[in-house]
């Protein structure tokens, strides 16, 4: 059955499955304008997902050559993976913030190898084992890599600037950028009257910045070209507080539903993330590489269960968190470790 939610005021959202994957599904949220309907986000590149996407416009009584443009709130292949068919089946525009836009135009302009052979490489210098390491070299040698989601990922034609009201008829839609996720993720505040006369300043379009029962994941921004020293989670923490401030009356998210009461979310993420950050500090008494660390946090099940793919993403949410430490002044890099090891200061 196709799942839509009309959410008042010319919104929906439509519930566009996720294959094997245990978040389930992508709200894409449809917008009415005075030029037709735009998309927020489009759900991931998937024959199952483009005809959930399509009948579920349908249900609400847009079909897909209706249209108008598709705002991305971040690049992520579940979030934009359809947004070159809806552009090729209807002409419509596609926003994205620049940060992630030169995410999407690396990945289509580099070798597909390259991005193993940087992970590899980068895994090798924060302390994983050989038998972790092996899969992706093998992957390498054998070209797997080609058949990865977002390789060809749409590139956009308009930008999303931050602070700026997007240009669509008869609304008023403000992005706020959100880095923390990725470096350009956006939030989209719609500054207008909640139908239902929640009290609050609008309602917000989240992607994943702000989810109702999930933290998102913050991992190192990743660039094989580009040895900058980012803060992924500082930039999210306070990214949180810049929605937090907003006072909007509901959060229309990416995953799971919409929610009241962002002020009291932003707080318990902040909250978790306090906490998280102390436990690290306790474990690194003792001083430990990042893949180390990784496999002595909590997670959502234990490490031995932990497929491969999703180790090299707890690592990286490893590793930002360490650095966050090390920008506070609360952490350390030992001296000439290889691979690198820290330890509490």
């Amino acid at each position: 059955m196709t799942q839509v939610t009309e959410h008042g005021g010319g919104v929906w959202s439509i519930k566009v499955p996720i294959p094997d994957n245990p978040l389930g599904h992508t709200l894409v949220h449809v917008l009415d304008t005075g030029r037709g309907p735009v998309l927020i986000d489009t759900g991931w590149d998937d024959p199952d997902a483009w005809d959930t996407l399509v009948a579920g416009l349908g249900a609400v009584g847009v079909a897909i050559t209706d249209i108008h443009g598709v705002v991305i709130t971040h690049h992520h292949p579940d979030h934009h993976g359809l947004s070159g068919q809806v552009r090729e089946s209807s002409g419509a525009w596609i926003a994205m913030h620049a940060a992630d836009t030169a995410i999407v135009r690396r990945t289509r302009e580099s070798e597909p190898g390259t991005w193993l052979t940087y992970l590899a490489t980068k895994l090798t210098a924060v302390g994983a084992p050989e038998d972790h390491l092996a899969p992706l070299r093998a992957a390498r040698a054998t070209g797997r890599m080609r058949t990865l989601p977002g390789l060809r990922a749409a590139l956009p034609d308009r930008e999303i600037v931050p602070g700026e009201l997007l240009d669509l008829a008869g609304r008023r839609l403000r992005a706020v950028w959100t880095p923390g996720h990725t470096p350009g993720h956006v939030c989209l505040h719609l500054e207008e009257d909640h139908p239902a006369n929640l009290p609050g300043r609008g309602r917000l379009f989240s992607g994943d910045h702000l989810l109702p029962g999930i933290s998102p994941h913050i991992g190192l921004y990743e660039d094989p070209d580009d040895a900058t020293v980012t803060d992924p989670l500082g930039d999210y923490l306070d990214s949180l507080e810049r929605i937090g401030r907003l006072g909007v009356a509901e959060v229309l998210p990416a995953h799971q539903h919409a929610f009241p009461d962002a002020a009291r979310r932003v707080q318990e993420l902040l909250d978790h993330h306090e906490e998280r950050l102390t436990g690290l500090l306790a474990l690194l008494a003792t001083p430990l590489t990042p893949w180390q660390l990784a496999e002595r946090m909590e997670w959502n099940r234990p490490w031995e269960q932990i497929p491969h793919g999703s180790r090299n993403i707890a690592v990286s949410e490893a590793e930002a968190h360490v650095r966050r430490l090390v920008k506070l002044g609360r952490a350390e890099a030992m001296t000439g470790s290889d691979p690198v090891t820290y330890v509490a200061v």
